[in-house]
């Protein structure tokens, strides 16, 4: 006689439950730790919520505008759009962290013009404090803005991780 299957081991409650948003980078060190730091949420790195755990169903994608950054988020809003996720999900906006001081490239601009046609988008400039990991007080205005997507406090913030 076979013994039964185990049953699946449960799963622990995620940390994040109960909060109200998510912040997920479309590629490693895109800035979702830095924003959710400053504007409170769920930093989740590089994977989807999941919402039958009690994550946020809520999401912002976070990506650096360098070429690689914006390919990661086309990529991503792509997923997105098939269904490859967790049910549940919803985009909020792209969140584009300057990778450099400065206008972007043609090229670049060209992607996120493209980006924005397919979701909301929000800039966040270079922070030259951000790189050395200093507090910023005040945050740049166009991080502020964020803070009425998340619900959360606009404070200080150091380091862009």
């Amino acid at each position: 006689m076979h013994a039964a299957p185990a049953a699946p081991a449960p799963r622990e409650p995620s940390p994040h439950r109960g909060e109200r948003i998510a912040w997920v980078n479309a590629h490693g060190g895109g800035g979702a730790s830095t924003l959710a730091h400053a504007l409170g949420g769920a930093d989740l790195g590089t994977r989807w919520p999941e919402p039958a755990d009690g994550e946020p169903g809520d999401m912002l994608l976070v990506a650096r505008t360098h070429a690689g950054g914006l390919r990661a988020a086309s990529q991503a809003l792509n997923a997105l759009r098939m269904g490859d996720h967790p049910d549940g999900l919803r985009l909020v906006a792209v969140v584009l962290v300057a990778d450099a001081p400065g206008r972007l490239p043609r090229q670049l601009g060209q992607r996120v013009r493209v980006l924005r046609s397919a979701a909301e988008v929000h800039r966040v400039p270079w922070v030259p404090a951000w790189r050395l990991g200093d507090e910023v007080d005040p945050l740049p205005r166009d991080v502020r803005a964020l803070a009425a997507l998340t619900g959360g406090p606009a404070g200080p913030v150091a380091g862009l991780r």
